[in-house]
């Protein structure tokens, strides 16, 4: 069985429930999710052997936290436990319609944050049979220890020949454009997939799409098209991947994606999507191709997949994309009938 390792933060989702706003709601849904953590789940959820590296508090709630990774198959038997320290927060409100959503976070200080270099056995964690190392742009973004260990995980991953993915996952509240690019560039000398959204290279490298207008939801593929190609080049990746979203409004949207492995592009179909939740949707894709690739999938079957996976995320409640392989392999066979299955 593959082995997939990822590391990042787990966080205490708080959300709104039926579309509440903030100053209306009288209590909040928890659950749990993060980036990686998500990749982490879908993984499990698809039958790999999915390892999940993160730092919590050593207390109840750090403890729930890793009890709903272990719930779904994720491997935490190296996860940190950190004293006198906190899990961090985000709060969601859903939005509706053409009422965007929202997400504040609380999460400075966390036990993530607060970890030092060198915390982690990573000559261990790869041992026995890792062939993957994923991580996000959030996790570095979370201080400059954890972009130091996120540094130092690549290096040991790479000497160990694992295959290194990141998903850009540019976030304007953590850093800015220009922290985000001194660091992210030094990353990029150990990645050998990235994955990023409509507006990930332009805010972390500057790489900017032509004839495209995120807002209005236009999308322009030759543009997308221009950006893989510049990111290869620029990073001499094995593959770049973007996700393509037309927000057609917070309720529906557009889903495609774009593969390109230095060769040849590669355009998924595309599912008009009835959002149900869509925070944990980029995600879902980064986990989709991971698994796709290690089972060498070609590339159009993987890209495929990868955006099946995705379009099901946004039907299911919560961060992490609870759907398994086989219903991945049903929508991407082209039966988007959501007929009851008996």
């Amino acid at each position: 069985m593959k082995k997939v390792v990822s590391f990042g933060e787990i966080m205490l989702r708080l959300a709104t429930p039926n579309y509440q706003r903030f100053v209306q709601a009288e209590s909040f849904e928890a659950t749990y999710g993060g980036g990686e953590a998500n990749v982490a789940v879908s993984l499990a959820h698809f039958g790999l052997d999915s390892t999940f590296i993160t730092a919590v508090p050593d207390n109840d709630i750090g403890q729930a936290a890793v009890n709903h990774l272990r719930r779904f198959g994720v491997s935490i038997k190296s996860v940190l436990r950190v004293k006198d320290s906190r899990l961090g927060i985000y709060f969601l409100e859903t939005g509706a319609s053409q009422r965007a959503s929202q997400v504040i976070y609380d999460r400075s200080l966390s036990a993530i944050a607060s970890i030092k270099e060198g915390v982690f056995d990573w000559e261990e964690i790869f041992a026995g049979g890792a062939s993957w190392f994923h991580f996000t742009g959030i996790t570095p973004a979370l201080g400059d220890r954890v972009a130091a260990e996120t540094l130092r995980a690549c290096r040991i991953a790479k000497q160990h020949g694992l295959t290194v993915s990141c998903d850009l996952n540019y976030r304007k509240k953590l850093w800015t454009r220009d922290k985000a690019q001194a660091v992210m560039t030094g990353l990029m000398d150990y990645v050998d997939l990235i994955v990023a959204n409509e507006e990930d290279a332009e805010m972390v490298f500057g790489i900017k799409a032509k004839h495209t207008d995120i807002v209005k939801g236009t999308i322009d593929d030759q543009g997308y098209r221009e950006v893989a190609r510049e990111l290869k080049e620029k990073f001499d990746l094995q593959h770049v991947a973007i996700t393509l979203r037309e927000s057609l409004s917070a309720s529906e949207n557009g889903w495609s994606g774009l593969l390109y492995d230095g060769k040849e592009f590669y355009k998924s179909r595309r599912y008009l999507v009835h959002i149900v939740d869509r925070v944990g949707g980029g995600d879902a894709f980064a986990g989709g191709l991971i698994y796709a690739l290690l089972k060498e999938f070609s590339p159009q079957e993987a890209l495929e997949f990868a955006t099946a996976a995705s379009c099901l995320k946004h039907t299911v409640h919560g961060d992490f994309n609870m759907i398994k392989a086989s219903e991945v392999m049903q929508l991407a066979a082209g039966d988007e009938s959501g007929r009851v299955q008996r």
